[in-house]
């Protein structure tokens, strides 16, 4: 394996307060698995360690990892759940997804979205490229939304060919909208999705079903959790491999508005039998919430909001909704499981359940995603299938463009684009704990000039703004990126190591895209 090759991306460009939006223009599940299990107390982090110049062995690149190849199947099913905007703190109220894929397989603590926000991240899903390749770098405007999508030659299409039935139901990239739905993407056995801008009306949501658009007056999680099951129970009968692609909404925010939701904050809308489930949740109390001087982080500047009393409420009546949105999931993922095991389909079938990207609620006073602290770029991640070790937690660093150049491995297909991406299921049990991974963002509103490029190591992150702005974070002695060791001198070395690595990665395209795994 090679490092990264040596090319260049263009500069970061002006920031835009912008960035807070969500991913809409304009939860879960069935109740097959009984009542909710106490939910689990959440244990914030120990105290922030003072920061300190790293020792010698703390060094941005290590030596090579060895790989643990997997035994699988021949042409195993593949199933991939994702939650629209989860954050990895939220998964510690999810104990059905604990149960029923945690415990039975692989929780990869560094999930990474490269660009996280929905459209960039549900393409490379499609493709095993990182956005700068796929050219979808956005929710809207240039650069964005379904309209900016080739969705020529994606994973469904590869797997087709390999003699797989692939479906999808649920939300496709932002922009389907009635005015779209004429077209249906190359690649499908069966596709229905949600139609925008209902998408994100939680009780009245619109499906298209065998090229109709049909309304529904049933909870969205519900519903999708019904289409996704009575196709998995279908697919039982046949004697083709399966691809199915199940999108929940939850915990994006949505309508109706309902009375308690908070004045200038977006929300999300829970399953009736779960509002005020977790009233009493309040917000971490960890250093970076409400940072109180954030002026190191110049990046961010345009984007960060004062930390008023009222705001803070708001922003708990957010986390507190969508954590009640995100039960509905969680039953609806004990379902799936309980269908594929009742259905003699388990044994034989790898399971992802992911999210598109991370969210931020008073983090470094930020509200939303897309930015580069690990609130935002982390996102849950979690495997199972045969031949992965159950119950076990790897540190192997894994992005949503890792999936599809997997997927396609486990099928024997070949993808029919160059992936960026790499086959993981190798690394899932190995020593591995760091690669490095190029990260960029783009405005929400549009445009194909970044605001920020840069590369996650490990514990290291580094990115550029305009004006040859910076910033660096060391995790291991700082956790909550609290400290911008840009200018910091203890670190003139790391900072140029990780410079040249950025600029090795920026503009790399498949097998020049950094494929080494490290210890």
């Amino acid at each position: 394996m090679s490092r990264p090759g040596r090319l260049r991306l263009a500069t970061a460009a002006v920031l835009s307060a912008s960035v807070l939006a969500a991913c809409s223009g304009g939860g879960g599940g069935g109740d097959g698995s009984g009542e909710r299990p106490p939910a689990v107390k959440y244990q914030p982090p120990g105290e922030q360690a003072e920061v300190a110049a790293p020792t010698k062995a703390d060094t941005v690149l290590g030596p090579d990892a060895t790989p643990a190849p997997v035994t699988s199947p021949e042409q195993p099913n593949l199933l991939m759940i994702t939650m629209d905007d989860a954050a990895l703190k939220d998964m510690q109220f999810m104990p059905h997804l604990q149960e029923v894929v945690a415990d039975q397989g692989v929780t990869i603590a560094n999930g990474l979205a490269p660009t996280p926000i929905c459209v960039p991240a549900r393409a490379s899903l499609l493709t095993g490229q990182y956005a700068h390749n796929h050219g979808t770098v956005t929710v809207a405007g240039e650069g964005g939304s379904y309209k900016a999508f080739d969705d020529e030659d994606t994973l469904p299409g590869s797997l087709q060919k390999a003699g797989y039935d692939t479906m999808m139901v649920g939300k496709y990239l932002n922009g389907y909208t009635r005015h779209e739905v004429d077209h249906e993407p190359p690649g499908w056995t069966v596709w229905r999705p949600t139609v925008d801008f209902a998408t994100y009306d939680f009780e009245h949501p619109q499906l298209l079903v065998d090229g109709t658009i049909k309304e529904y007056d049933q909870y969205s999680t519900t519903l999708l959790s019904d289409q996704s099951n009575s196709l998995i129970e279908k697919q039982a009968d046949g004697d083709d491999p399966w691809y199915l692609w199940v999108n929940y909404v939850a915990p994006h925010h949505g309508s109706p508005i309902e009375d308690d939701d908070p004045e200038g904050i977006s929300t999300t809308v829970p399953e009736k039998r779960d509002r005020n489930t977790f009233e009493d949740l309040e917000l971490d109390t960890t250093p970076e919430m409400f940072e109180e001087d954030p002026s190191d982080k110049a990046l961010i500047r345009a984007a960060r909001q004062k930390s008023s009393e009222e705001r803070r409420a708001g922003l708990r009546e957010e986390r507190q909704q969508r954590v009640e949105a995100l039960q509905a999931v969680d039953r609806a993922i004990a379902r799936t499981i309980d269908t594929l095991k009742e259905t003699g389909q388990l044994d034989n079938t790898y399971v992802v359940v992911t999210s598109d990207n991370g969210f931020m609620t008073g983090e470094h006073n930020l509200n939303g995603k897309l930015w580069y602290f690990r609130d935002s770029i982390g996102i849950p991640m979690y495997v199972r299938g045969p031949g992965l070790p159950a119950g076990t937690t790897t540190q192997a660093p894994v992005t949503n463009a890792d999936w599809a150049p997997t997927f396609a491995a486990l099928a024997g297909a070949t993808l029919d684009r160059d992936a960026d991406g790499v086959d993981v299921l190798p690394w899932l049990d190995s020593d591995a704990t760091r690669r490095v991974v190029p990260v960029a963002g783009w405005p929400v509103k549009g445009g194909l000039e970044p605001l920020y490029t840069g590369v996650i190591v490990g514990p290291w992150t580094y990115v550029r703004g305009r004006k040859g702005r910076g910033e660096m974070y060391y995790t291991k002695n700082d956790p909550y990126q609290l400290y911008n060791l840009y200018r910091d001198p203890r670190y003139k070395g790391a900072r140029k190591e990780l410079r040249t690595l950025w600029l090795e990665s920026r503009d790399c395209a498949g097998a020049t895209c950094p494929r080494t795994f490290m210890k």
